[in-house]
């Protein structure tokens, strides 16, 4: 295989946990440096696509006609003001 020299401008993190890699693992920067490239990019191209998130639709049922939405509504809300008003009593 034929080396090409070149310049690479690496973060220093980056640099210190290769460097780190290599006098770990008895091996040059270079070999280091080319050996996570190759990992990289072959894990790279590797990589499916996610599937696609599907929800199925399920039926609720309707709002039945003895109940009166509005009351519920109503009461739901007297009873957040009410929860409120508690907290606010708490922090005096």
């Amino acid at each position: 295989m034929i080396a090409m020299r070149t310049t690479l401008n690496l973060d220093e993190d980056l640099a210190f946990i290769l460097k780190k890699a290599a006098r770990r693992g008895g091996q040059s920067f270079t070999a280091v440096v080319n050996e996570t490239l190759r990992a990289g990019l072959t894990n790279r191209g590797g990589q499916t696509r996610p599937r696609r998130y599907r929800i199925e639709p399920a039926s609720l049922g309707g709002a039945r006609a003895e109940l009166d939405l509005d009351r519920a509504l109503r009461l739901a809300d007297e009873l957040e003001e009410r929860a409120i008003a508690q907290k606010l009593a708490l922090r005096k």
